[in-house]
């Protein structure tokens, strides 16, 4: 796994073996910002579930001002670390090792976020749960996109009773990217 384009490009990237993390291949990870890039530049990017940091570093190394990288399992983000100072971006990233949703709690009213990107464990709902706390949350900006890669079986249609819209979906093999809005927001991503 590899740096896509950017100030890092090229470099490798470490995983965490076990743990059950599964990182997003180069090929989804290129095709995702394929759709984003145009507006990485001077974003705010929190990456929820962040495994080994892969997206939120692309997310830097392509022009984000800052990242945020959230992590429940200590051995996961001392990889990120590893990452982050391997491709030189540390300065730029702020690293949080808790659960997602005290995470979350702890960055209201500190910051907002023009992509929230989350990579949950598969089939387990945890995506469920975030998009209720971010519905009623600050911390997506007024034209934030909130990015979840999810199973291909995942059922988003509860997202619009939350008031989400959603933007797109480019769906793969085995899972999909799931691209949302809250209702009225923004057109594009």
């Amino acid at each position: 796994m590899r740096v896509i384009a950017g100030s890092a490009k090229r470099i490798q990237l470490k995983t965490v073996e076990g743990l059950g993390t599964r990182p997003t291949t180069d090929r989804i990870k290129e095709t995702l910002f394929n759709i984003i890039a145009p507006y990485m530049y001077d974003c705010c990017f929190l990456d929820l579930f962040a495994g080994s940091g892969a997206i939120g570093i692309e997310a830097l190394s392509r022009g984000a001002r800052e990242a945020v990288f959230v992590e429940n399992h200590a051995k996961a983000m001392a990889c990120i670390k590893e990452n982050l100072k391997t491709t030189r971006l540390e300065s730029k990233a702020t690293t949080m090792t808790m659960d997602v949703l005290t995470a979350l709690y702890k960055l209201e009213g500190e910051k907002q976020f023009d992509y929230i990107f989350m990579d949950p464990p598969y089939d387990r709902e945890w995506e469920k749960k975030v998009l209720h706390y971010l519905a009623e949350s600050d911390l997506l900006a007024f034209d934030g996109v909130i990015i979840v890669e999810a199973s291909r079986n995942t059922d988003f249609d509860y997202v619009y009773d939350l008031g989400y819209m959603i933007l797109k979906k480019k769906e793969y093999k085995t899972n999909m990217h799931v691209f949302l809005t809250l209702a009225g927001r923004k057109e594009i991503c």
